[in-house]
């Protein structure tokens, strides 16, 4: 046999697996529409997969699933939560869970670059957690857990030079998960620095995007968690009819039963699990130094109103609470709380952002709180009373008015912010409960 014929016996099947690699990654692939219990699935998973991917997000988004962004909140999956509600209640729309430990403004930001179409002129419910305004604020380990490169060439491709474009870049370098690529890396200084890409950088990124995109389709569904039991056990516990009346009594009758071994109204297990005897000595006045009111979560926050401005997306803007009893113990002040509250909603409403359901002074409410910091049995059904009518009421164009001194270090270190006088218009429309 010749050294030609033995090379191409070694080589062509090389060959032939690049040649096949690169049809099945750089034409457009489409594996089928996604059924409609796949996408219950994915919207109650809460997997990094389905938080990094694009193709299932929009295909319930389009099948009228509405995005609930916020945190760890939401895995908090008790009879009262918006997506066991909505499922038993039939509601006329699905929440689409995007959010989990570490998930801030910044990762919310970019995984809605996936969705800009899918999102234009519809409704949003977001959770603005207070706690995510720290001194450091975005921790770039969780950031990288729910950041996909899929996001930022879809966000590269389509950013526009502005005060918003260069702070985003400028922070998404700052993100080891963001500059993993050498490629995407020379294109976010290209725009931190106010110039437009090369002919060279946009054919590149956009094979890439090609890429990444079919890669998606491939593998986003894969290793979701399935807690569509989890969803039908809850919903099974709840009254067969809505009735406020009766859905408070079964909150009060399940705090009351769920929360028996400690005296700060926390859950049984989450007590059981991380406050026991032991490690509660060691966090008795542990929060008196924390401070949210100076942080760059500020202008991370401000990507997000921007990114949805532009959409012309009808946002409810949830503000949740501190369990009152625990803060207390922990020395966490309320004072110092309300005033991140004050500044959140001065950041809100002076951009015409007026969708806001603030529930950050009813965390000393009976059974509102499920453990220290997320809402329970009375918080979910709290936030019921404004999401059902929001999502009731017929949707309308939104206009709202950017400030880009929100993006400022001046405005991210602004103390003493006083709580506007506007009323919000989410808690003038709900009956006081």
């Amino acid at each position: 046999m010749s050294n030609k014929r033995k090379l191409w016996q070694i080589f062509c099947p090389v060959l032939c697996a690049f040649i096949l690699l690169v049809i099945l990654f750089l034409i457009p692939w489409q594996n089928g529409e996604k059924s409609d219990n796949a996408l219950f699935k994915a919207s109650v998973s809460q997997s990094q997969t389905v938080f990094k991917g694009q193709s299932i997000k929009q295909a319930a988004f389009e099948k009228g699933y509405v995005p609930f962004y916020g945190s760890s909140e939401l895995s908090r999956m008790d009879a009262l939560h918006p997506s066991v509600l909505a499922y038993k209640y039939k509601r006329n729309y699905r929440p689409f869970l995007l959010g989990g430990p570490g998930s801030q403004s910044l990762t919310h930001f970019f995984t809605m670059q996936e969705t800009v179409n899918q999102l234009s002129n519809k409704k949003a419910v977001f959770i603005i957690s207070p706690q995510w305004f720290t001194k450091q604020g975005q921790n770039p380990a969780a950031f990288g857990m729910y950041f996909s490169q899929l996001q930022a060439v879809d966000w590269i491709l389509g950013a526009k030079d502005s005060v918003a474009t260069r702070y985003a870049a400028r922070r998404l370098l700052d993100m080891p998960a963001g500059t993993a690529s050498e490629t995407t890396k020379y294109a976010l200084m290209t725009l931190a620095s106010g110039q437009k890409l090369s002919k060279y950088q946009t054919l590149y990124l956009k094979a890439r995007r090609r890429m990444l995109a079919n890669e998606d389709n491939f593998f986003s569904s894969i290793g979701m968690t399935n807690n569509i039991p989890k969803i039908q056990k809850e919903a099974g516990k709840l009254p067969g009819t809505y009735a406020y009346d009766n859905l408070r009594q079964f909150a009060n009758e399940q705090g009351k039963q769920g929360t028996t071994n400690n005296k700060f109204g926390i859950s049984n297990g989450f007590f059981d699990k991380k406050l026991n005897n032991k490690h509660l000595k060691k966090l008795k006045n542990s929060q008196r130094s924390f401070d949210y009111t100076k942080s760059p979560e500020y202008a991370d926050f401000e990507l997000v109103l921007n990114e949805l401005a532009h959409e012309h997306v009808n946002v409810l803007f949830i503000i949740p609470p501190v369990n009152e009893k625990w803060a207390k113990y922990t020395g966490l002040s309320q004072t110092m709380y309300q005033e991140c509250v004050a500044k959140i909603t001065k950041q809100l409403t002076s951009q015409g952002f007026n969708n806001i359901a603030d529930l950050s002074k009813d965390g000393g409410k009976k059974f509102f709180m499920e453990d220290t910091i997320h809402l329970g049995w009375n918080g979910w059904l709290k936030v019921d009373q404004y999401v059902k009518p929001f999502m009731e009421e017929k949707n309308h164009p939104v206009n709202y008015k950017l400030d880009s001194y929100y993006f400022t270090k001046a405005w991210g270190n602004k103390s003493d912010v006083k709580m506007p006088s506007t009323k919000s218009k989410a808690a003038a429309d709900i009956k006081k409960n």
